[in-house]
C-alpha cells in the first residue's frame, strides 16, 4: 500500500463585508477544490501548504495552524492519500494559475462555495471553515 501526503488550505479574504474562498480547477480531472499540493521532504505541513498555494495560485497567505482538518482518500488502486488542509488567510488577492496545472482560479462567496465545489469532503470542510472564519473575526 502506497501512502501518499498533501496539504493546503481554504485561502479566505473579506470583501465588501463578506468572506470570500478561494477554489481552484484542476487542469486534469476538471474538479474545483483548494490549492493543495505534496509534502517535500523536510517540509512541515504548514511550510507545504504555504508553497503549494503560491505555486498555483501566486497568492502568499498567513496561515492558521489552529485550525486543521484531514480528508483520506484511495485515488487509484492500492494508494492512500491523506490532504491536510488549514485555514489561510489571503495577503493579496490578485492571482496567477499555474500554468499547465491549474485552468481557473476564482474568489466565491463562502456561503456559495458547496454549489462549486467538486467534493463532498470539500464541502464539510468549507462549512467548519465558516465557523473558524467567524470566530476570528
Amino acid at each position: 500500500m502506497l501512502h501518499e501526503k498533501s496539504c493546503g488550505a481554504i485561502v479566505y479574504r473579506k470583501f465588501h463585508g463578506n468572506t470570500e474562498i478561494l477554489l481552484i480547477r484542476h487542469v486534469n480531472s476538471g474538479h474545483w477544490s483548494f490549492p493543495k499540493g505534496h509534502v517535500e521532504s523536510g517540509e512541515t505541513e504548514v511550510e507545504t501548504a504555504k508553497r503549494e498555494i503560491m505555486e498555483e495560485t501566486s497568492i502568499d497567505v498567513i496561515i492558521d495552524p489552529t485550525f486543521r482538518e484531514t480528508v483520506t482518500y484511495s485515488p487509484k488502486k492500492d494508494t492512500v492519500k491523506v490532504v491536510v488542509y488549514f485555514l489561510a488567510k489571503a495577503k493579496n488577492v490578485d492571482y496567477v494559475p499555474q500554468e499547465g496545472e491549474i485552468s481557473e482560479i476564482r474568489w466565491v462567496d463562502i456561503a456559495h462555495a458547496a454549489h462549486v465545489l467538486s467534493y463532498e469532503n470539500d464541502r464539510t470542510i468549507v462549512s467548519k471553515a465558516k465557523n473558524a472564519i467567524k470566530d476570528v473575526h
